[in-house]
C-alpha cells in the first residue's frame, strides 16, 4: 500500500502546484486599469509601431484635407457633384450613365479590404481607419494640452478651479477648430472647395453646404472625442463580421503565453527561469496603452484594432529588463502552435480564402479596367414623344418625334450628327447639318422628327435604327454610335 499512497501524493502535490500556478494566472490577469463605465484614458506609446501610425494618419489626412485644393484640367481634381449629378476623379469623369464604374469602385474597396484582413488582420482598422485617424488626432490634442495619462487622470480628479477651466476651455477650442476644418473639408469634396471656402466666411454659401460641413464637423466631434473606443467596441460592424474572414494563418496581435507564463514582478537581475517565472513581469503597460482598454494577454479579441500600442509598451518594457523583444508581437494563431516558421510568409498566403478574395478582387478590377477603357465618352438616350404618336407632316410624310439626351462625358467640346435608317424613304429633322456641339460635361435634350412615305409605315410599329457619329472639336477622328427605336405608323 506505501506505493499507492506515495502515488496519491505525488498527484496531490502537482495538482497543488498546478492550482497555485491558475491562482497566479488569475491574480495577474485581473488588474483592472480601466474601471468599467469610466472613459479611458490611454498612456502614449512610443516606438517604431507609433511613428508608423504617425506616418499612416499624416498620409491619410494629407488626401482628405489637401487633394481637394488640387486642380485638373481647369476643375477641382477630386469632386462628387451631386447637384450636378456628376463625379470626377482626377482625370475620370463619370454621369449618372456611369454609376456602374462607382459601384465597381466600391466592389473593389470592399473586396480589397477583405483579402487584405484575411492576411493582415485589421491592420486597416489600427492604421487607416477614419475612426481610428481621428481618436488618434484627438489623443494627440489631449496629450499636448493635458499631459499624458497620469496628468489627465489626475486633472479628471481635480476640483474645478481656473487653471481646469483653462486647460479644458483650450483643449475644447482646438477640438472645435479641427472638427470645423474637418467639416468644411468634407463639403468642400462635394462642392468647389475654392469657392465654398471664401463663400462660407463671407455668408454666401448655400445652405446644403453648410449643413453637410456643419454635420460632418459634429459626427467627428462625437464619434472621435465623446465616444472614442465605444465606436469600435458596440458600433462598428467590420469587428463583429470579421471573425468570417480570420483563420489561424491571419496576422494578429498575440501575447506568447510560452514564453511570458508564469508573470510576476521581479528585479533586473533576476533570471526568470531560476525564480520559476516567465518574461511578463506583470506590468500592465500593454493595458494602459491600449485604445479600447483590453488586455491583450487574454488573447485574441473582437475588439483589438491591431494599432500594435501594445507591442510597442511590451518592447520597451523588454529593453529595460535586458529580454528579448516580441513578447506581444505581430504573429499567426499557427506560428504560435509551431505549425511553421513566422517568417513563411508564402504558408500564409496559399490558402483558399486568400486565393478567393484575390481572385473576385481580380475580376472585378479588370472589369472596372476594361470598362473604364470602352467607355463612350457620348451617350445618347432616345425617348419617344408620347404626346405626338404619329402626324402627318407639310409634304404629306407620317412623322414621329423623338427626344434625344445628349450626355457628355468628357472633359471636352463634342460635336456629334445623326441618321436614321429603316424605310427606303425616311428623312430626319431638327438637328443641324453640320452637327450640335455639347459643351464638356454637359447634357442636352433635343426635339428631332422622323418621317417618311405613307405607304411604308402602315398601322403598327416599326423598327428603326438611329446613327450618332461624334468627334471633338478640332478633331476628324470620330466614333459611331447605334441606338434603336420603333416608328408608329398610321
Amino acid at each position: 500500500m506505501q506505493p499507492e499512497n506515495e502515488n496519491k501524493l505525488a498527484r496531490q502535490a502537482e495538482q497543488d502546484g498546478s492550482s497555485r500556478k491558475k491562482a497566479v494566472h488569475s491574480q495577474a490577469s485581473v488588474i483592472q486599469i480601466h474601471p468599467a463605465g469610466e472613459r479611458i484614458h490611454p498612456k502614449k506609446a512610443e516606438g517604431r509601431f507609433a511613428k508608423l501610425r504617425i506616418l499612416a494618419v499624416l498620409a491619410t489626412q494629407f488626401v482628405f484635407y489637401v487633394i481637394p485644393w488640387f486642380n485638373w484640367s481647369g476643375r477641382q481634381a477630386v469632386l462628387f457633384d451631386i447637384p450636378d449629378r456628376h463625379f470626377y476623379i482626377f482625370g475620370l469623369s463619370l454621369g449618372m450613365g456611369d454609376l456602374i464604374y462607382l459601384a465597381l469602385l466600391l466592389m473593389i474597396c470592399a473586396f480589397g479590404l477583405f483579402w487584405w484582413t484575411t492576411i493582415a488582420g485589421r491592420l486597416w482598422c489600427g492604421y487607416s481607419c477614419p475612426q481610428t485617424v481621428y481618436t488618434e488626432i484627438m489623443l494627440w490634442i489631449d496629450n499636448l494640452v493635458e499631459g499624458d495619462r497620469n496628468k489627465r487622470l489626475k486633472l479628471e480628479k481635480a476640483p474645478w478651479n481656473f487653471e481646469k477651466i483653462r486647460i479644458k476651455a483650450t483643449k475644447y477650442l482646438l477640438i472645435f477648430l479641427f472638427c470645423a476644418w474637418t467639416g468644411i473639408t468634407f463639403a468642400g469634396w462635394f462642392n468647389p472647395i475654392r469657392e465654398f471656402v471664401p463663400a462660407l466666411f463671407t455668408f454666401n454659401a448655400g445652405g446644403g453646404a453648410i449643413f453637410a460641413a456643419a454635420f460632418y464637423g459634429f459626427v467627428t466631434f462625437f464619434f472621435a472625442h465623446i465616444m472614442r473606443e465605444k465606436v469600435c467596441l458596440h458600433m462598428c460592424p467590420y469587428a463583429r463580421f470579421q471573425s468570417a474572414m480570420f483563420d489561424k494563418d491571419t496576422l494578429i496581435i498575440s501575447y506568447d503565453v510560452e514564453r511570458g507564463e508564469l508573470r510576476g514582478a521581479r528585479k533586473k537581475n533576476v533570471d526568470p527561469k531560476e525564480a520559476g517565472l516567465g518574461d511578463c513581469i506583470n506590468c500592465a503597460m500593454c493595458v494602459q496603452v491600449c485604445p479600447v482598454g483590453i488586455d491583450i494577454r487574454n488573447g485574441l479579441q473582437y475588439q483589438c484594432i491591431g494599432c500594435a500600442a501594445c507591442i510597442d509598451a511590451c518592447d520597451e518594457i523588454m529593453d529595460k529588463m535586458n529580454y528579448p523583444r516580441g513578447l506581444i508581437r505581430y504573429t499567426t494563431e499557427g506560428a504560435l502552435e509551431h505549425e511553421y516558421e513566422e517568417k513563411d510568409i508564402k504558408k500564409r498566403l496559399k490558402r483558399p480564402r486568400v486565393a478567393g478574395y484575390g481572385a473576385v478582387l481580380a475580376v472585378v478590377v479588370i472589369a472596372f479596367l476594361v470598362g473604364i477603357s470602352h467607355r463612350k465618352m457620348v451617350e445618347v438616350d432616345i425617348l419617344k414623344d408620347r404626346g405626338v404618336m404619329v402626324r402627318e407632316n407639310s409634304k404629306g410624310w407620317l412623322e414621329n418625334a423623338y427626344n434625344l439626351r445628349i450626355i457628355n462625358n468628357s472633359e471636352r467640346e463634342q460635336v456629334l450628327t445623326a441618321s436614321v435608317s429603316g424605310f427606303e424613304d425616311i428623312a430626319l429633322t431638327g438637328l443641324p447639318e453640320d452637327g450640335i456641339k455639347i459643351a464638356p460635361r454637359e447634357t442636352v435634350t433635343v426635339p428631332v422628327q422622323v418621317s417618311t412615305i405613307p405607304e411604308y409605315a402602315d398601322k403598327g410599329s416599326h423598327p428603326l435604327q438611329f446613327t450618332f457619329r461624334y468627334h471633338e472639336s478640332g478633331a476628324e477622328e470620330q466614333t459611331v454610335i447605334t441606338e434603336d427605336a420603333v416608328f408608329i405608323g398610321e
